[in-house]
């Protein structure tokens, strides 16, 4: 009987490919203040010398870097170069930035786009508006894990219940460092699925608020998310349903110019 050829996923070179690319994506993740080696051994699950071993690597090849004073790891420049390479960035970006620029002048505040990728969220657009004092809470291409933050609050409300419950055990140790139980996770998904958008109103910097609805395409399924941070002031109660409503209207739009785009589009 003929054996089958080993498949590549147990070739030790794959292993080693794959856990080089879980460490980019956790410290990518923490971009904005960088990321401790204790914190990188516990949400990968592996042992410190070899994420030690890992990090020397990529930090030699310029995709990690270390700042000298906090010890910290980033995404290095070589992944920022990397990035430039592509060609076709995001296609949802290409049709929203209209959008985003016409609700950011029509509320005044500071307006994100993010989209899901695997088991995190990714802001890809931001848009300032016209009121004097803007919440820039995270930048373009800020990661994080699904859940952490109001947009991905909002993408995980438009996932089936077993695909809620199997991102969030994926992302269980990495969801304890930003203190977010399971439970209390499942909680806010569910409030944002019953009223169709997700919302906080005390946000990431203080005295500042923060809502998202999800933009969908028309069989429901999950596109990405228009996220709005503010003062607590101009997210209140009594503000809240004008603002939800310019979003959902801008959300529709962006969704069904994609889908016409995407329909237009020669399939490869």
């Amino acid at each position: 009987m003929t054996k089958n050829p080993e498949s590549i996923e147990a070739l030790p070179g794959s292993q080693t490919v794959r856990r080089a690319m879980d460490i980019l994506r956790l410290v990518a993740c923490g971009q904005e203040a960088g990321v401790r080696l204790a914190d990188i051994v516990h949400m990968s699950g592996l042992n410190r010398p070899t994420v030690h071993r890992l990090l020397k690597t990529l930090i030699d090849e310029k995709a990690i870097e270390q700042d000298p004073h906090s010890r910290r790891y980033l995404i290095g420049p070589e992944m920022a170069l990397l990035g430039i390479a592509r060609t076709r960035r995001f296609p949802i970006m290409s049709s929203a930035a209209s959008y985003l620029a016409q609700l950011a002048q029509r509320v005044g505040d500071t307006v994100f786009l993010s989209i899901r990728h695997g088991h995190d969220s990714i802001c890809i657009g931001r848009q300032t508006g016209h009121h004097p004092i803007q919440v820039l809470s995270i930048d373009v291409g800020a990661r994080r894990p699904l859940g952490v933050g109001v947009s991905g609050v909002a993408l995980l409300s438009q996932l089936a219940p077993q695909e809620v419950e199997a991102v969030i055990d994926a992302n269980a140790r990495r969801l304890e460092l930003h203190q977010l139980s399971r439970d209390d996770l499942f909680e806010r998904v569910s409030a944002a699925r019953h009223c169709g958008y997700a919302y906080v109103p005390s946000g990431v910097r203080p005295g500042t608020s923060a809502v998202a609805v999800p933009v969908t395409a028309a069989d429901g399924a999950p596109l990405a998310a228009v996220t709005i941070t503010a003062m607590a002031e101009r997210l209140s109660l009594e503000r809240l349903p004008h603002v939800l409503a310019l979003m959902r209207e801008q959300a529709v739009l962006i969704g069904r110019h994609h889908e016409a785009v995407s329909a237009a589009t020669p399939q490869a």
